[in-house]
């Protein structure tokens, strides 16, 4: 699934998630297992009161490297 951040529209990062989910423009939520939890809690909370679908990948880096990123990403949404 994690592939579908290469080709698909995407937004990357706690801030463009959000304001995703507060548009109900998010599809798909991916989060990074490593991640503070403080910035995913309310996101996921979000996520999951909308019904949105959640993904977790093993780091941040492996989340920034499938979204054609140089860093890390705590949370991305396919939108």
């Amino acid at each position: 699934m994690i592939e579908q951040l290469k080709q698909e529209n995407k937004v990357v990062g706690a801030k463009q998630t959000r304001r995703a989910l507060k548009d109900r423009r998010a599809k798909r939520v991916y989060m990074a297992q490593d991640a503070d939890p403080r910035i995913l809690q309310p996101l996921v909370q979000e996520a999951v009161r909308q019904q949105v679908p959640l993904e977790q990948v093993s780091t941040m880096k492996a989340l920034g490297e499938a979204c054609g990123i140089a860093v890390g990403a705590a949370i991305a949404a396919l939108v």
